[in-house]
């Protein structure tokens, strides 16, 4: 008899506690109100960073502010930053400078503030990502980071996000710089904050802002910050000032913040242009994409090459130009091809924009071996893309008939190259113009076909 009073009393203790865990259930997780949000006041190092952010699907928690930032540094920066609320990293591209602490800016002199800096601090940025390069970063202007120790002005807008500075100047107006350089940086520095900071933008160019805006907008949930027509004073609780880089059109995510590949920026770039077509395996014609360049390094048998890819079952389009400058309409283009072909040039670097299991056919003007390697070919196989080099012969290019076939342009590129930089880009880029050999490059796009399973 008692045993069974026991087991009453049990099963009566244990109704009571599932309708209390019922009851703050509902009281908490089903309301607006977050439990977690009745604590952070009581939190000695809560820095007023919001816990969370409403999206359209739902509620996104995002990071307290001194974590997220702490990802950005390692090592000894990331020691640094720790100890002393200040890092800078430098290597070869790039300089990154991260404050987890309070800081002003004057957007007007282009100085940071930092408060409550436990080192003495007077340093200067060029915000972009080619700093090895003179003639790109005299189009950069620099920007100044000065301790708490200097007078500040007084602030006249306050965020509660923290401030990502980088400069649209440098090589902008060349897509494959604009990828490089900027929009590839901003997703290894910034992607990770899932959009919970603030632009500002030195040397700003309001066509490039625009051209790039849906990237900006999926990066940043706030306008973007033009430094020199605001010029105003801005307070941030922290800020980051230059964009990280790894290499040509290259993520390597043992270095990002969550570990982020390029098939993750691929992934971005689908979401953020609705970009429908994830594999080359839901498109049903095979679509082959040609690059037409109307200046150098342009095919001057164009009306042939377009013929012949329509024999082998290719639907063919021509991009020109025009057609690309319009990258939110020229990106869905892109992205219903199982094919790209063009010569090495910056055009090529809308192969980002194409599905998983494309084939990228590079044709590789003479002398341009190793760049097109370097900046191309390894970074599409990166992308889960298939590569094919169509290497030209002298024949093939009209340096051959300017020449002829004994002069060191012809037979010995690398002399041309030991001249120096601007002596083999009049030449090799700018100089020359490329008569394709339809019967050999029948051959790769018949290879093309064949990756693409026809």
């Amino acid at each position: 008899m008692g045993k069974e009073s026991s087991r009453l009393v049990l099963g009566a203790t244990s109704v009571v506690l599932l309708l209390v865990i019922f009851m703050l259930y509902a009281a908490y997780f089903t309301s607006d109100v977050c439990p977690f949000d009745s604590w952070k006041d009581h939190l000695s190092n809560w820095n007023g960073t919001p816990h969370r952010r409403e999206v359209d699907k739902g509620v996104e928690v995002v990071d307290p502010l001194e974590f997220t930032m702490r990802r950005l540094v390692r090592g000894e920066d990331r020691v640094q930053l720790e100890t002393t609320g200040f890092s800078c990293h430098s290597d070869l591209h790039s300089e990154v400078c991260v404050t987890k602490k309070p800081v002003t800016i004057d957007n007007n002199a282009l100085i940071a503030y930092l408060q409550s800096s436990q080192v003495q601090v007077n340093h200067t940025v060029r915000p972009y990502a080619r700093k090895e390069d003179e003639m790109a970063m005299e189009q950069v202007s620099p920007v100044q980071i000065l301790d708490g120790n200097a007078s500040s002005p007084a602030c006249q807008f306050t965020h509660d996000v923290p401030a990502v500075v980088f400069s649209s100047g440098g090589f902008t107006g060349n897509i494959f710089h604009e990828f490089n350089e900027v929009i590839i940086p901003l997703f290894i520095t910034c992607y990770h904050f899932k959009s919970h900071l603030q632009f500002v933008i030195t040397d700003f160019k309001p066509w490039w802002v625009r051209k790039y805006n849906q990237i900006l907008t999926h990066l940043s949930k706030f306008e973007v910050i033009n430094a020199a027509k605001d010029g105003g004073v801005h307070c941030f609780p922290g800020a980051i000032i230059g964009l990280k880089y790894h290499d040509n059109l290259a993520l390597s995510p043992t270095e990002i913040p969550g570990g982020y590949s390029m098939f993750d920026f691929k992934h971005f770039l689908r979401e953020t242009y609705n970009l429908k077509i994830k594999n080359v395996s839901d498109i049903e014609k095979p679509k082959l994409l040609l690059i037409s360049r109307p200046k150098t390094r342009k095919f001057m048998n164009e009306d042939e090459m377009v013929d012949m890819m329509e024999e082998l079952g290719f639907e063919v389009v021509v991009a020109t130009p025009n057609r690309m400058s319009n990258l939110d309409n020229f990106a869905e283009v892109l992205n219903s091809c199982s094919v790209m072909v063009g010569a090495h040039g910056a055009g090529v670097t809308n192969a980002v924009f194409l599905p998983a299991g494309a084939v990228l056919v590079q044709v590789v003007p003479l002398g341009l071996d190793w760049a097109s390697t370097a900046y191309f070919g390894g970074p599409a196989k990166e992308m889960g893309m298939h590569y094919l080099e169509y290497k030209i012969e002298p024949k093939e290019s009209s340096l051959f008939k300017e020449y002829g076939p004994d002069h060191p342009v012809i037979s010995d590129p690398m002399s041309i190259f030991m001249k120096g930089y601007n002596a083999a880009r009049a030449t090799y880029v700018d100089g020359q113009n490329l008569m394709i050999n339809l019967v050999r490059f029948r051959d790769t796009l018949e290879k093309a076909m064949k990756f693409l399973g026809h």
